[in-house]
């Protein structure tokens, strides 16, 4: 099972280009069910808000964390984020065979993806 962490640019207004950058590392994982896995996201420069989204294959992005910490209604509670400012973490804490796809932190409330 991999889970695929996609390089990303996301809007924002503190560059000369109007942008944000959102590093995220590592770029993949290979991992087992029952694995902890952590993903970190820098940003280029502080952000006040961060969501991380899980995407899958032919399907919309599903938000998992909103507000850098905050679980949506339904979102177990083995998916945490933490951090602040520029740099930003989010963990799984017992991988499931379910959650193999591609992950993106994301600033703002709206956004464009950039790959």
């Amino acid at each position: 099972m991999e889970l695929t962490i996609p390089s990303v640019t996301a809007d924002g207004s503190t560059d000369s280009s109007g942008q944000i950058v959102l590093t995220q590392t590592p770029e993949s994982l290979a991992v087992s069910p029952g694995d902890r896995v952590t993903i970190n996201c820098k940003a280029s420069s502080s952000v006040s808000y961060m969501a991380w989204y899980q995407q899958k294959s032919g399907q919309a992005p599903k938000l998992l964390i909103y507000d850098a910490s905050s679980r949506p209604s339904g979102i177990p509670d083995r998916f945490s984020g933490s951090g602040s400012g520029t740099d930003f973490t989010f963990t799984i804490s017992r991988v499931e065979a379910d959650d193999a796809g591609d992950y993106y932190c994301l600033q703002g409330s709206s956004w464009t993806l950039t790959q």
